[in-house]
This record gives C-alpha cells, sequence and structure tokens, in this order.
C-alpha cells in the first residue's frame, strides 16, 4: 500500500495562511525532497490554484533562485489530482480534477502501484486527517507568531487523539524547524 504524506508549512501558533510564512531557502529545498520521491500529489481547488500558475511560471524564469527552479521543475512534472467540485478543466495533462468521493478515491489510490502520495494544502488535508488517511505527517515550523489567519484542523471534529510519533527533525538556520512524524 502506498503512503499518504501530508505536508505544510506552519507557524508557531498554527498558521497555515502562506501569506504569512517566511520564505526560507532551506525550507524550499526541503521540500523538494520530499516532492522529488512522491509520484502524485493531491490537491483541492484553493491549493491548486495557488501552486498553478505560480510554480510553472517560476520554473520558465531562469532570474528566479536555483531552489525555486529546482521545485517549480519537480513540480510541473509530477501528476496531481485536484478534489473540486467547482473547477471546470485542468490546464495541464498531468492534472486531473475528481469531483468522488474523497474517502473512496483516497483508499483507491493508496492501493495502486508506485511511490507514496503527497497532500498539501489545508481542506482536503483536514478532511483526509478526520478520516485516518495520512500515514506519515511533515510540518515546517517558522518562527513567527502570526496571530491571524488559517489554522490546520479549523472546524474538524476528531473522533479521538491522533496520536504521532516523532521520527525526525532540523533545524534550519532561519529557525525554521522541519519535523516528521508517523501516524501510530
Amino acid at each position: 500500500m502506498r503512503k499518504l504524506i501530508y505536508a505544510i508549512n506552519i507557524t508557531l501558533d498554527g498558521c497555515c495562511d502562506h501569506t504569512k510564512q517566511m520564505v526560507d531557502e532551506e525550507a524550499l529545498e526541503h521540500h523538494a525532497l520530499l516532492l522529488r520521491d512522491a509520484d502524485l500529489l493531491v490537491y483541492g481547488r484553493k491549493t491548486h490554484q495557488l501552486m498553478v500558475p505560480y510554480w510553472p511560471d517560476v520554473a520558465k524564469n531562469p532570474s528566479e533562485t536555483k531552489a525555486d527552479i529546482e521545485f517549480a521543475k519537480m513540480f510541473v512534472s509530477k501528476k496531481k489530482i485536484v478534489f473540486s467540485r467547482s473547477l471546470e478543466s485542468a490546464e495541464d495533462e498531468n492534472t486531473k480534477i475528481v469531483r468522488t468521493n474523497l474517502r473512496d478515491e483516497m483508499l483507491k489510490l493508496k492501493q495502486e502501484q508506485g511511490k507514496y502520495i503527497l497532500a498539501g494544502g489545508v481542506d482536503i488535508p483536514s478532511q483526509l486527517i478526520e478520516l485516518g488517511l495520512i500515514d506519515e505527517y511533515h510540518f515546517v515550523v517558522t518562527p513567527i507568531i502570526a496571530g491571524e489567519g488559517r489554522r490546520l484542523l479549523e472546524g474538524v471534529s476528531l473522533a479521538e487523539k491522533l496520536q504521532l510519533k516523532l521520527v525526525e527533525s532540523k533545524v534550519f538556520k532561519s529557525g525554521c524547524v522541519a519535523l516528521r512524524y508517523l501516524k501510530q
């Protein structure tokens, strides 16, 4: 069975809003390594529309940083599934819009052959956490107290407390901390 990994940047006070985060080269390189070994990306419409056309445009711009270009090229090359009822179509052949039941579709995808599945954003991953389908969590905690903004698991009610096991941590020069947890 394929692993479903959730990765996100988060502030010290739990904010996941990308506009409240600090941009950190090491964190981007960290996410690029994670992206490299995935063969499927899963997002909701909002996250997809933040990522596209932004990263495809970065991939074409030689004046961007090496880390940005590396991440962008990997992002563009990956197959993507976007769960959306309102998005009409995908702009590239690597992206598929899925309107079916999230739980059923993810269970089917996890049964398929391949490398791991990487989920990002807030809405769809929050639902996947609530359904108990995330196997591994990767958080990059930024040394910021945002004071406002979207929070992970906002409006989600877990049936029981989720116990995670810390298996890896790394401190970046900027003060960001990468944490990797496994579901117990």
